[in-house]
């Protein structure tokens, strides 16, 4: 028998594999910056969407639907041939073999890792207070507030007992940060501005919006200058801001700080956060957050392959030797980072000498409400109507496809111009907690003057 098989054919070189997990703004900015890299890129997220994260409380408050904040992943990389994007989660990493363990038990190997899986909420050691008091870093999370705040409203025109309403009518959010800030000025809008005309058995303008910040002032990653201004806009609208309130227990119908009971039947949580679980995996050293504390070119100690990036790094910027923020463009500026890294490293052959992340901060901005917001670009520091109106063109240009930026533009046009949020949609089971249902007690009061009237009617003429 004759071999036909060429005993000088070479197996072509299988290309050095990128493994990114996490597709937020780190993620998509490292697998954009490797487009035209020799490498096989395989990008894992747990959804098939990105989502920015910075409007989510928009969705939280009925100012826009998930739809219009998230935008597929493989509609995002569909002409990027050297990407593969793959839906599902990771629960190990070896850092030792090089590998991966998917949520299905298989194992990948990568010669380039890059973890970046963002974080979770933190509610300091009191897991239990979760399910009273819901963060928002999801989509789900949003909804599910959504949800929570619209029933308060539906459930109050319902009730019959006047203590139980203003229970429900009082809104307590933890956390003074952006988040924070911003959920509490839209929570005050919709009472105040978009929905008084649409009950009629209670007044909305009378609901308690309550912020809690522990420390002694709001945004405190701003000057101190646009904290109070801050925290001046948000009382100016109605909203009751309190510093130095450290919240000690939340249970079913109070939040409690220190020995005062404060009664709330609904709590937003915007206080903390902590780490992504996966990272922890790693088996790196990890700072009081649960973030991994990497060396200055993002990478894992003793093991120069591996990145992590985002909210997932603890990070120090090389120049000031400060903490680089959580914030979006830190996220996007050290995938970029990493990219040339990994780029460069692909063309020469090896790993070099590497610089040290640099974060170019551009500016912070918070919205407080309509033609209300914080500003401090380069030093320059103002709010008001400019304010907002530069927080709403970034933000819609930071979003992902033309659909998205068209959408929420000319819905935040209608909602300066009408005052109405559009997407007031309550979803999953719309369970109504009424502790006196008001209809019932409105029967029974009519039964009862039915019953005297009757009682009336049947006395002789005098």
């Amino acid at each position: 028998m004759v071999s036909i098989v060429d005993e000088s054919y070479e197996q072509p070189a299988r290309k050095p594999r990128v493994i990114v997990i996490g597709a937020g703004f780190a993620g998509l900015k490292l697998v954009k910056g490797l487009s035209r890299a020799d490498c096989e890129i395989l990008l894992f997220d747990r959804h098939n969407y990105h989502l920015f994260q910075p409007l989510l409380y928009q969705v939280a408050s009925a100012a826009l639907s998930p739809g219009d904040i998230a935008y597929p992943i493989r509609r995002i990389f569909r002409d990027q041939k050297n990407c593969e994007v793959v839906l599902g989660e990771i629960t190990n990493i070896d850092l030792n073999h090089r590998w991966i363990q998917t949520s299905e038990g298989e194992q990948l190997h990568y010669d380039y890792l890059a973890v970046a899986v963002g974080s979770t909420h933190s509610y300091f050691g009191k897991p239990e207070w979760a399910a009273r008091a819901p963060g928002l870093k999801t989509v789900d999370d949003a909804t599910e507030i959504r949800r929570r705040v619209l029933l308060a409203f539906e459930g109050a025109e319902q009730e019959g007992d006047d203590h139980a309403r203003r229970a429900k009518l009082t809104f307590v959010v933890i956390g003074g940060g952006p988040t924070g800030v911003e959920m509490a000025g839209a929570l005050r809008e919709i009472a105040a501005n978009d929905i008084p005309k649409d009950f009629r058995f209670i007044d909305t303008t009378t609901s308690r919006i309550i912020l809690l910040q522990g420390g002694d002032r709001l945004l405190p990653s701003m000057h101190p200058i646009l904290s109070k201004r801050a925290k001046d806009d948000l009382e100016s609208m109605g909203v009751e801001v309190r510093l130095g309130a450290r919240v000690t227990n939340i249970d079913a119908e109070a939040v409690w700080i220190g020995n005062e009971r404060l009664p709330a039947q609904n709590v937003i949580w915007a206080a903390g956060v902590e780490g992504h679980p996966v990272a922890r995996t790693l088996g790196a050293a990890l700072d009081k957050s649960g973030r991994v504390i990497v060396k200055g070119d993002l990478s894992v100690p003793d093991h120069p392959e591996v990145f992590v990036i985002g909210d997932a790094a603890a990070a120090v910027d090389s120049d000031t030797q400060k903490p680089v923020p959580g914030l979006a463009p830190a996220a996007m500026q050290m995938g970029q980072f990493v990219a040339r890294l990994i780029r460069d490293e692909l063309s020469f052959g090896r790993i070099g000498d590497r610089p040290a992340f640099n974060f170019i901060d551009k500016g912070t901005m918070a919205t407080i409400g309509k033609a209300r917001a914080v500003a401090d670009i380069q030093g320059v520091r103002f709010g008001g109507f400019i304010a907002w109106l530069m927080w709403g063109l970034i933000h819609i240009m930071f979003l992902i496809g033309h659909r998205s930026k068209f959408f929420v533009m000319i819905q935040w046009t209608m909602e300066y111009v009408l005052g109405s949020r559009a997407v007031r949609l309550i979803t999953g089971k719309p369970e109504v907690n009424v502790e006196t249902p008001r209809l019932e007690t409105e029967d029974r009061a009519e039964a009862a003057m039915d019953f005297l009237t009757a009682g009336d009617d049947l006395k002789p003429a005098s």
